[in-house]
């Protein structure tokens, strides 16, 4: 007997070290390469990035994965005690694996073959899958979860484990860690929830989509209860309590909207610069603070301008035909019904589909609207659906419904409630108008003239429609919105607004067997010698070019690039009429430049960036703060921005061609502003065959730029200029961006010499450098093309010609290209 106590001692000492050295030997084999658990002690989860207007109202969010990081000592105990309860119940007690949970699993396992695995992983198991390991359901990995998570164990508290487990888990609905779920399904915070709503976000995670609460309520209801119980069975809470929870109905509360701006394009610029600046992983997953430069009401401002001149523009080149036609009236509801899911609607919100289900001698009766269905579009509110035609020209005016639509089309409609005009009778209830979505497209540009800061930005019809950003993306040329830099270029040479200049035919001979170049003015007029200014004011194409030949492209291209108009450009003579492409973002930031005396400025859309500690990594802002979060005395001083940039270009110069875009905007392309009352720096625009139209336009606080064209470059009609189309965008932005607001003069830089001047009708201050204004010996100007000598302006006298007759004032308008 004592020997076989002997053997079966001996053999169960064999076993012992054999499964000693084997256990050794599989720990040693499935450690080798883990990853380093220590790693958790830096974790920073992806959370979401959010872009936020110059207001404070959310602009967009950015983000693979949704999450709100709350740290372990901010949430409710409950919620602990609830996940706990749920996940593993001896969390607290066990060294990274609950042994007794392992056992059971295996006991259920074998206990019931057929049934789904019981899984054993405790809370910390989970921590090592879902932060060091893949989700590979094998044996190996379930090794190397259990190593991991005894290293955790180790080196981490319960709380920290909780506090990386609680906000990483995936909770459904693409929710990631509680908080976010709290927010999401509930729509509170963690410290807002009830007992109830605690417990059913702890029965979560074993199968979020099984137990959604919307699609699934019964097995939600029952793993919430399974929650209850097991809190209650820990000692976490009463029966009573359980009781009363279970009793509660959860009510699903979709997240309250946010406030929350509108500004598509604006939005995407912003998400593309962060991505060039900051990466994938620093947009998407480090949960940055960005604070825009948008100004939310000029954006509203911006884009409803935009919106209405290019209906206003595309209804004056007359009707395109039907949105979509219906062959069969008898499956019309059907159809329609495709057509509506299909191709979705692209304008204001007041615009809708319907179906034209009768054409009558003066109306059509329409169909497919929603509420009552049905409408009555009159003839008047057609006529202005002539046929479009080639180059943009229109056919005859309609002479009644039958000429505009058919029995079948599919049309866009907007509820009227009378006709145009102040004593017009108002139409019957359900009376519409015929609208068209425009294929022009423009874009629009409002920056803060000292900054640089972008305020708005319209970079289309419809983002919906087309990403595309006209405001930045889009290289077009410029035409004579880039006149003043030429005549820039002339003032730096000497040239004065009261210096004349031969507005006569010009023929440029480029050589190398190239065709003589013969540039003409808009409407082919010529004024003979007249003022520079008013060469500006009238955007004279055979001035300008003179006074660019005289001064040398040279210089106008090294002004163009100071101004960043352009990164280069050939120093070519059409380049004087703006030949050469640029951007809506560049132009107006150059005119800003203007008008803020050739301060240098960065177009800024994003004020400031912090990362998720409120760590501030990017801030522009190019003045100083004298005073600000400095301590205070018995007298404390007002805080002071200092403004330490110094002109990069000569002030004088510059204000000259300011004073004479003033000009522009009162008597000359842009004269209908002068109804608004306050000074403004402006010129117009129009390219070759009016492929693109222009208006930009600067007060010493808010520059705006407009751009109007089509896509794939082609004619906007021959009588479309920058002064019809763009100006009038500017005249509506202007309204309410300046509304109750005082006017604000262009500083004059010291030194210039004011001269008053009969001017066209009127008094002006014309403005000269010291040793240039009249009387003085530099008044007269070199010849130019072989002419007389500029002649001295009689300061009570108007224009006069070279050699010293009279000439009368000019008057009228004239674009250019």
């Amino acid at each position: 007997m004592l020997n076989l106590l002997k053997v079966a001692l001996a053999f169960a000492t064999a076993v012992l070290i054999v499964g000693t050295g084997t256990v050794a030997g599989l720990f040693w084999h499935f450690s080798h390469g883990l990853p380093d658990h220590k790693q958790l002690a830096d974790y920073q989860p992806a959370i979401t990035s959010r872009l936020y207007a110059a207001d404070g109202r959310l602009l967009a969010e950015y983000a693979r994965e949704k999450r709100v990081y709350v740290p372990v000592a901010a949430m409710p105990k409950r919620v602990l005690e609830a996940f706990v309860a749920a996940e593993d119940q001896r969390f607290f007690s066990h060294p990274g694996i609950d042994v007794i949970g392992v056992l059971r699993a295996m006991v259920a396992n074998v206990a019931n073959p057929g049934k789904r695995p019981e899984g054993a992983s405790g809370l910390t198991q989970q921590v090592a899958k879902n932060f060091l390991l893949s989700n590979q359901a094998t044996l190996s990995r379930k090794i190397r979860e259990a190593i991991l998570a005894f290293r955790i164990e180790e080196t981490y508290s319960k709380e920290r484990i909780l506090e990386l487990y609680l906000n990483e888990i995936y909770l459904g609905s693409g929710n990631y860690g509680v908080a976010q779920a709290a927010l999401n399904y509930f729509d509170r915070s963690l410290g807002e929830l009830s007992l109830s709503e605690i417990a059913y976000l702890a029965a979560l995670p074993k199968a979020p989509n099984r137990y959604n609460i919307v699609r699934n309520e019964k097995e939600a209801y029952a793993r919430r209860d399974y929650v209850l119980n097991r809190m209650a069975e820990d000692g976490y809470i009463t029966s009573a309590e359980a009781q009363a929870a279970k009793a509660e109905k959860l009510q699903y509360r979709r997240r309250s909207n946010t406030e929350t701006a509108a500004a598509d394009f604006f939005a995407e610029e912003v998400r593309r610069n962060l991505l060039a600046a900051y990466g994938e992983k620093g947009l998407y997953d480090s949960g940055l603070t960005v604070s825009t430069t948008l100004d939310p009401s000029m954006q509203a401002v911006a884009d409803t301008a935009l919106r209405d001149g290019l209906i206003t523009y595309d209804r004056r080149h007359g009707w395109r035909g039907a949105y979509a036609k219906i062959p069969d009236m008898n499956l019309w509801e059907e159809e329609f019904a495709r057509i509506a899911q299909r191709r979705p609607l692209l304008g204001p919100s007041s615009w809708q589909l319907a179906v034209v289900s009768k054409v009558e001698a003066q109306s059509v009766q329409i169909v497919g609207l929603p509420g009552d269905g049905e409408g009555t579009v009159p003839f008047a509110e057609m006529t202005w659906a002539r046929p479009t035609l080639k180059d943009q020209n229109v056919g005859a005016p309609p002479r009644g419904p039958r000429d505009v639509v058919a029995v079948g089309d599919v049309i866009v409609v907007e509820k009227v409630e009378k006709p145009a005009g102040q004593n017009a009778k108002p139409y019957p209830p359900r009376t519409y108008a015929l609208r068209q979505v425009p294929n022009v497209e423009g874009g629009v540009v409002i920056m803060d003239t000292q900054t640089g800061r972008v305020l708005a930005m319209s970079g289309g019809w419809a983002y919906g429609r087309s990403q595309f950003n006209r405001a930045v993306q889009a290289a077009r040329q410029p035409g004579s919105a880039f006149k003043p830099f030429v005549y820039l270029a002339a003032m730096d040479s000497g040239f004065s607004p009261a210096s004349i200049v031969l507005d006569a035919p010009f023929v440029y001979d480029p050589g190398y067997g190239q065709p003589l170049w013969t540039p003409k003015n808009y409407g082919g007029d010529m004024l003979g010698p007249t003022t520079v200014r008013r060469g500006l004011e009238l955007s004279r194409n055979l001035m300008t070019v003179r006074m660019a030949q005289q001064v040398g492209m040279k210089k106008v291209v090294e002004v163009a690039k100071e101004f960043g108009v352009t990164d280069s450009m050939g120093a070519y003579l059409p380049m004087a009429l703006g030949a050469g492409e640029t951007t809506l973002l560049r132009m107006t930031m150059a005119y800003a430049m203007l008008a803020n005396g050739a301060l240098e400025i960065t177009p800024s859309l994003v004020d400031r960036v912090q990362d998720r500690d409120g760590r501030t990594i990017y801030r522009h802002e190019p003045r100083t703060c004298r005073g600000c979060g400095e301590a205070t005395g018995s007298k404390p001083v007002p805080p002071e921005l200092i403004d330490g940039r110094k002109p990069f270009h000569d002030p004088a110069s510059v204000y000259q061609v300011v004073s004479m875009m003033q000009g522009v905007t009162v008597r000359g392309t842009a004269g209908r502003l002068a109804a608004l009352g306050r000074p403004i720096a402006g010129k117009t625009g129009t390219t070759n065959d009016a492929h693109d139209n222009w208006f930009l336009g600067s007060t010493p606080d808010i520059t705006v730029g407009i751009y109007i064209g089509f896509d794939e470059p082609r004619t906007l009609g021959s009588q479309e200029t920058g002064g019809g189309n763009a100006v009038p965008i500017y005249e509506a932005i202007a309204k309410e961006v300046f509304k109750g607001k005082p006017p604000t003069p262009f500083r004059v830089p010291p030194g210039l010499r004011m001269v008053k001047f009969t001017y066209e009708g009127g008094t002006i201050d014309e403005v000269f450098k010291p040793g240039t204004e009249p009387g003085s010996e530099g008044y007269q100007a070199s010849p130019l093309d072989g002419s007389a000598p500029y002649s001295a302006i009689d300061p009570t006298a108007g224009p006069q010609q070279a050699g010293g007759a009279r000439r009368p004032g000019l008057s009228g308008t004239g674009e250019t290209y």
